[in-house]
């Protein structure tokens, strides 16, 4: 089962991921006319890397027992919520400033919206693909009957 799991856990954290950084991106441009906000965003690679690096310390942990015999908790239901695996306030980068204004406000709201919308269009790609690894094992299940 650990490859399944492998199989699906690559796009199931970019998911996570990308969802995380919709919700950043939205605020963002919620706040446009937000005297002194600052635009936030992720570097999607490196918090992909991390979600992914903590996916694995994650199953080893819960895979283990602990040296002092006690074994960590695991995640029983697909409504837990697993912990570690969320953006921290050092995944948050402050959006470089194309062009000061008045009130303090670092919000582009072009480059928010082009940012939003290249991330969707990201997280569709990430669907599809989980579908169509699903579509394959499905396939391939059903042709050993």
């Amino acid at each position: 089962m650990d490859k399944l799991d492998a199989l699906f856990d690559f796009n199931a954290t970019a998911l996570r991921v990308r969802a995380q950084r919709q919700e950043i991106l939205a605020a963002n441009i919620a706040n446009t006319d937000t005297p002194n906000y600052k635009a936030r965003d992720i570097d999607f690679a490196a918090s992909l890397k991390k979600a992914l690096e903590a996916n694995v310390a994650s199953a080893a942990n819960n895979a283990a027992v602990s040296s002092n015999g006690n074994m960590s908790l695991t995640t029983t239901h697909g409504q837990h919520i697993p912990g570690g695996n969320g953006l921290s306030e050092a995944d948050l980068l402050y959006r470089p400033l194309i062009q000061g204004s008045v009130d303090g406000n670092s919000v582009d709201g072009e480059v928010e919206r082009t940012a939003f919308v290249d991330n969707a269009i990201h997280y569709e790609a990430n669907i599809t693909m989980l579908n169509a690894q699903i579509k394959d094992m499905t396939t391939a299940l059903n042709s050993g009957n």
